[in-house]
């Protein structure tokens, strides 16, 4: 009866806990709804990692799309200081100020001018603070940082007392606070003692790995409320902070039955007759000058035509070099582009971290929300970052491209040795796998491609050459021969040999015909002949039968003529 009673304590604490949303994209899906409201939530890390614009963006974001204004009590940079670095962003602090929708307050503090005795206490920042709420009615409050309120303390007891009762005075007042803490030495802040006080913990990490600097957020601890344990890595963009809270993402993503095509009516007709299904990853993989990029051009330029956006994300060729490229097979992608309907984000690989390129993507999917996405190539990854890393953050891309049901395709570099493995075994991952492979025969290289795989549809299982012509891709149909599949001279001389026996039949039958009818003809002369011969005697038949009868009538006329002479009987 214990454990029952526990679980509904715990779902009831839960339940009744209020999230003040920070408007962080990412950081509230991490915390479930944001951080807690009318308590006080402790932001640690080392310098540079982004605390104060942490702090910052959560009053900006709580004073312009929640309605609720907020104090910043900075003890290190002064008001005009805030407002110019925070223009960058886009942070018009100044207006905001202005409007008491944000008050921004400096309490210039010098260790040297710091007496410990024990009568210190935070008496004169809580007059100060407390002016500073009502004056503007505050729902939010940031103090950065709080090592530099306690630098001169070397005094613990006096020190872990204050602490305590400015958390508590904090969350009396019921405002829903960050506190910034600089990083300690086997500890999350320098005193040790805030992140015990504090309801909510969350560390930020500013991290160097192989000269190339990572940004990751934790949530450390989240009193009453569940939340993402993971590593985030998170980017300081020009909006402000974006975090990736991709490794929350599960299997839950919904389905389509509804096909892309892929721009090439031949391969469609591979892919059970209408191409990919929507939102699906595509893996398109072969060898060097295989045509990769040809493909991913070419379901690109398909998609725009449909009227659909396409991101096309680049890591090994500028922009302008894949249009130029494309003319060559009478792909115009620049047209596009100038239409909006394309929009390319080149960058090398080295430039940045695994993390940083994920949330880059993924910052470019959220502005520019593409029906579908080419990356090309994912393999160059693998020259900045362990397998395993590549790994992780492309599983995370898939995932999130799949949550949006956007159409993902991908191009991948193999060995000639290991085809149909892949550098990063990422096929598991992918819905449909389509290989380009060089066919070597009669001392040339021709392309040849087929569908590994493609779950959900009948596909076809043959090997077909494609070229690239200057009106784009062409498949050619399967041509086999005694030795295998014919490509490349081979079979085109199949085809002209072809050509040239059905030519020959053709001359034969002609000549057959022209036989036929010189004998038609003969035949048809002498029966012409004969018809004359046959009526030339029948018309002398007719004659000597006329000539008869005018004899006959001749002697019967004579006789008569003698009877009347003779004076004969009349019966005579």
């Amino acid at each position: 009866m214990v454990r029952p009673i526990r679980r509904n304590l715990g779902k009831k604490a839960e339940a009744g806990l209020l999230k003040c949303p920070t408007g962080i994209r990412g950081l509230d899906e991490i915390t479930q709804g944001g951080l807690p409201r009318g308590r006080t939530t402790l932001v640690c890390g080392a310098a540079g990692c982004g605390k104060t614009l942490l702090g910052m963006e959560f009053l900006v974001r709580g004073a312009l799309e929640h309605g609720e204004p907020g104090v910043f009590m900075a003890f290190e940079e002064s008001a005009e200081e805030l407002e110019k670095n925070f223009a960058s962003l886009g942070f018009d602090l100044e207006a905001l100020t202005r409007e008491k929708r944000i008050s921004l307050d400096h309490i210039q503090i010098e260790r040297s001018e710091i007496e410990e005795t024990g009568e210190y206490d935070l008496e004169g920042l809580f007059v100060r603070l407390g002016y500073a709420i009502d004056s503007i009615g505050a729902k939010r409050v940031v103090l950065d940082t709080i090592e530099t309120l306690f630098s001169g303390l070397s005094n613990t007891s006096i020190l872990r007392a204050e602490l305590r009762r400015l958390f508590r005075w904090l969350k009396q007042r019921g405002v829903t606070a960050i506190v910034t803490g600089e990083r300690g030495e086997g500890s999350l802040t320098r005193h040790g003692l805030e992140e015990y006080v504090a309801d909510c913990v969350i560390l930020l990490d500013n991290r160097v790995n192989e000269q190339i600097s990572v940004r990751r957020l934790r949530i450390v601890k989240y009193r009453g409320s569940r939340h993402g344990a993971n590593e985030y890595p998170f980017l300081i963009g020009d909006h402000g902070l974006l975090v990736m809270p991709i490794t929350s993402l599960g299997l839950e993503h919904d389905v389509s039955e509804g096909r892309v095509p892929t721009g090439i009516s031949r391969l469609d007709s591979m892919l059970g007759g209408k191409g990919f299904f929507r939102g699906s990853s595509i893996l398109v993989s072969g060898t060097a000058g295989t045509g990769k990029t040809s493909i991913a051009s070419t379901f690109a330029d398909a998609a725009c035509r449909r009227g659909e956006r396409c991101l096309y994300l680049a890591f090994e060729e500028s922009a302008r070099q894949i249009m130029r490229n494309m003319f060559s097979i009478g792909l115009d992608l620049g047209r596009w582009a100038k239409k909006g309907l394309l929009q390319f984000h080149n960058a090398r690989p080295t430039a940045f971290g695994m993390e940083t390129h994920l949330a880059e993507m993924y910052k470019c999917v959220d502005q520019f929300k593409p029906d579908v996405v080419v990356v090309d190539p994912i393999t160059t990854f693998v020259a900045v970052g362990q397998e395993g890393d590549v790994k992780a953050m492309l599983t995370r891309l898939v995932d999130m491209l799949k949550m949006r049901q956007t159409t993902a395709l991908f191009t991948n570099l193999s060995a000639p040795e290991s085809l149909e493995k892949t550098d990063l075994a990422l096929s598991s991952l992918m819905d449909t796998v389509l290989l380009l492979r060089d066919v070597e025969t009669n001392g040339e290289r021709n392309r040849g491609i087929y569908v590994l795989k493609s779950r959900g549809m009948a596909h076809s299982n043959q090997i077909r050459e494609f070229l690239l012509t200057d009106k784009g891709i062409e498949l050619i149909d399967v041509d086999l021969g005694p030795g295998g599949v014919r490509m490349g001279s081979s079979r085109i001389r199949k085809e002209a040999s072809e050509r040239l026996a059905s030519l020959e039949r053709q001359q034969e039958i002609g000549r057959r015909k022209r036989e036929l009818e010189s004998r038609r003809a003969a035949i048809e002369a002498k029966m012409a002949a004969l018809r004359t011969d046959m009526e030339a005697d029948e018309q002398e038949l007719a004659r000597l039968a006329a000539e008869q009868a005018e004899r006959e009538k001749a002697q019967s006329e004579a006789s008569a003529e003698i009877a009347r002479a003779r004076r004969a009987d009349r019966d005579a």
